[in-house]
């Protein structure tokens, strides 16, 4: 069996490396768009997801920082906690810097004798994809913006967030750094993820304005929302276009997309990687079922990978969504629906432990 990802980022050495322990020959296509030259960009990942990572040999645990407990502001309440989660004695998630994981995963994928990294030019391997698909058992595409799927995956429900995000990470004095703050502005959500007992990565969504945003002013309100940390230095701001898609169709013959290809959502909640590593412990279960059986990879294995995962997919995104506009919604109102409403769901522990679980596990 040989299987083909296009793409060279996280999730597709993550699946390249859960795969070729099933004895599948792996080719990965390096597009050439995937640069490791970001400072200040943070992925979090689910104590879940840590686990599985870990049960397929993919130890992070040195690169990842533990964080304990979740509080959520409101500005305009004079930043008067909303909720707080956080379990006793045990982590929420971890975050992980994007580079230091990215140079994990290379390395491990250096080192692997059944993964090959193809290089060649895009226009004639595409064609080639396109047109005779015999060449691979299964091809898993990650890129939404390539030659594929635009001419083959183009129908998708796009979702305009109207805002930016930057990221910046925060240099401070050293403190005892295991809880991460988010706070709901009128300009968007803020979020503080510490990195380590000196470091905190910043994740700011802002709407867009009519005039370029001038780094100084994100950095000022940075300063203003922050209540905890005695800043040293901040990294350079990083700014990137937010905006959402899901995808119609997962698949077609033998390609498949995969990751943000079919599901991008907002960052709000911290949950496109784990998202994607849900599906991939079901597309990974799914092919065991297979080989088991004695059965190809094929077709069938790919409308039943989205028969179990395209429902589930739309409802966490559009959870997501509903979250993000409700905050929105609620600033212009002057937080007339929060206030009572979070009043009674910091006192439901009910509400808490699902909470906390839909976060880790998801809805499956």
């Amino acid at each position: 069996m040989n299987i083909c990802l296009i793409g060279f980022g996280i999730p597709s050495l993550i699946l390249a490396n859960i795969l070729a322990k099933k004895n599948i020959k792996i080719s990965i296509f390096d597009e050439g768009k995937t640069k490791n030259n970001s400072s200040s960009r943070t992925i979090g990942i689910t104590k879940n997801n840590i686990d599985y990572l870990k049960k397929e040999k993919i130890i992070i645990r040195n690169k990842a920082w533990k964080i304990n407990n979740i509080k959520i502001f409101n500005e305009s309440l004079n930043q008067k906690e909303l909720l707080s989660f956080g379990p006793e004695n045990d982590k929420l998630f971890s975050v992980v810097k994007n580079s230091d994981l990215t140079n994990l995963l290379r390395r491990i994928v250096k080192k692997n004798k059944l993964i090959k990294i193809i290089k060649s030019k895009k226009s004639s391997f595409y064609n080639s994809i396109i047109k005779n698909n015999n060449i691979f058992d299964l091809v898993i595409n990650f890129n939404q913006n390539n030659k594929i799927s635009k001419e083959i995956f183009f129908k998708r429900e796009n979702r305009n967030y109207d805002s930016f995000a930057f990221t910046s990470l925060m240099k401070h004095r050293k403190c005892d750094n295991r809880t991460a703050y988010q706070i709901f502005t009128k300009n968007g959500p803020i979020a503080f993820l510490p990195c380590s007992n000196t470091e905190t990565s910043i994740v700011y969504s802002f709407l867009k304005e009519k005039k370029s945003i001038p780094d100084k002013k994100i950095f000022d309100l940075i300063i203003k929302y922050n209540k905890k940390y005695f800043v040293k230095s901040f990294s350079k701001l990083e700014k990137f276009e937010l905006k959402g898609s899901l995808l119609k169709n997962y698949f077609f013959k033998n390609i498949l997309c995969f990751g943000e290809n079919i599901h991008k959502i907002h960052p709000l909640a911290g949950q496109g990687l784990n998202m994607t590593l849900r599906d991939m412990k079901i597309l990974s279960d799914l092919i065991d079922s297979k080989i088991d059986l004695g059965l190809p990879l094929d077709q069938s294995l790919l409308k039943e990978f989205e028969s179990r995962t395209k429902h589930l997919n739309y409802l966490y995104v559009s959870s997501i969504d509903f979250i993000n506009e409700f905050f929105k919604l609620d600033n212009k109102f002057k937080n007339t629906y929060s206030k009572k409403l979070f009043n009674f769901l910091e006192n439901n522990t009910l509400f808490k432990k699902y909470s906390i679980i839909l976060a880790d596990k998801g809805l499956s």
